[in-house]
């Protein structure tokens, strides 16, 4: 019997089993925990509300004190929280956001059902920053976990194969790629699927930078490391960064320590900027964006690193033409 075999079909097994627990469990354990939510009305009523949900869904909710509606709402759209309650004698409201998430926008839904039954006066639920009408689950960020992840392991390998042992240009095609992919994304979200309806480049670029901040590193780690460094990167990326970037649902819906760690990886941070942009005109967004550029500069000096190592003439696309010899 093959041992060698054996040995590597039980290693493959044991590989997907982790995958299978590095994607589930996170499901599992998701959740409200701590959402930051805003309240706003007199102290005996905000009071009332916090002490009923505190009863009904002990630590679901963080709350946050406002003076008013309005500024519930610009509170909601600076993405400071992911929802409010604006407690008023006149119609109270629940105020969600579908844009932000869909699973905290129905669990604050829920919020109004509840507040409704307890208080007998009806609580009306305002989407403060709604989805398109032509993608109303927006399905179309949803769905990108996998491809923004592929979109930056994939070049890393091709690269690799067209270019070894060229890694400063392996990172400036890699580039070139997350553009043009990047803008093509953008342009089916927006024009083909109508996902978002703001700004086409700003989310392009998004896109681009989030597919970047992935390869570079990845390039830079099998320039100094070979296989081994880049086995271990892109195992990171897959399977610790895709299930905790909470692109399906935000990083809130996650376990907060998981989510924490989730966004310090490049899906996690490109998952929240793509959001930003596409729907809050990028507010929220900026320590995503700082932490994605703190990838690409990572992954760039590992680029380097690995170059000054590598001959002149190994890393460069133009090889020196012979002079013709006269006879």
């Amino acid at each position: 019997m093959n041992r060698k075999l054996i040995g590597t079909l039980l290693g493959l097994a044991a590989v997907v089993v982790l995958m299978a627990m590095a994607f589930v469990l996170p499901l599992k354990a998701s959740g409200a925990d701590g959402l930051p939510v805003g309240i706003a009305g007199s102290a005996e009523a905000t009071t009332q509300v916090e002490q009923s949900l505190a009863t009904a869904a002990p630590g679901d909710y963080d709350f946050r004190s406002y003076g008013s509606a309005d500024e519930l709402r610009a509170a909601i759209e600076d993405r400071e929280i992911v929802g409010a309650i604006a407690v008023a004698p006149e119609n109270p409201t629940v105020m969600v956001t579908s844009a932000g998430g869909q699973q905290i926008a129905q669990n604050l839904r829920g919020v109004g059902t509840v507040m409704s039954a307890q208080t007998g006066t009806e609580f009306v639920v305002e989407d403060v920053v709604p989805t398109t009408s032509d993608d109303p689950t927006a399905a179309g960020i949803s769905g990108l976990a996998l491809p923004l992840v592929l979109g930056g392991m994939l070049p890393a390998v091709v690269l690799g194969q067209l270019l070894p042992r060229k890694p400063l240009s392996q990172a400036l095609y890699a580039g070139g790629f997350a553009m043009i992919a990047g803008f093509a994304l953008g342009a089916i979200l927006r024009f083909g699927i109508g996902t978002y309806d703001g700004n086409f480049v700003l989310v392009s670029l998004g896109l681009a930078l989030g597919m970047w901040a992935i390869s570079l590193p990845l390039i830079g780690l099998k320039a100094n490391f070979g296989f081994a460094g880049f086995g271990a990167g892109a195992a990171t990326m897959m399977m610790v960064g895709q299930p905790l970037s909470g692109i399906a649902s935000s990083a809130y819906w996650l376990p907060s320590g998981w989510a924490g760690f989730g966004q310090l990886l490049p899906p996690g941070a490109s998952a929240t900027l793509l959001r930003s942009l596409a729907f809050f005109d990028g507010n929220g967004g900026g320590v995503a964006l700082v932490t994605m550029l703190c990838w690409v500069v990572v992954g760039a000096g590992l680029v380097l690193v690995a170059r000054k190592r590598t001959p002149a003439d190994e890393d460069s696309d133009t090889t020196p033409q012979q002079e013709p010899v006269l006879v």
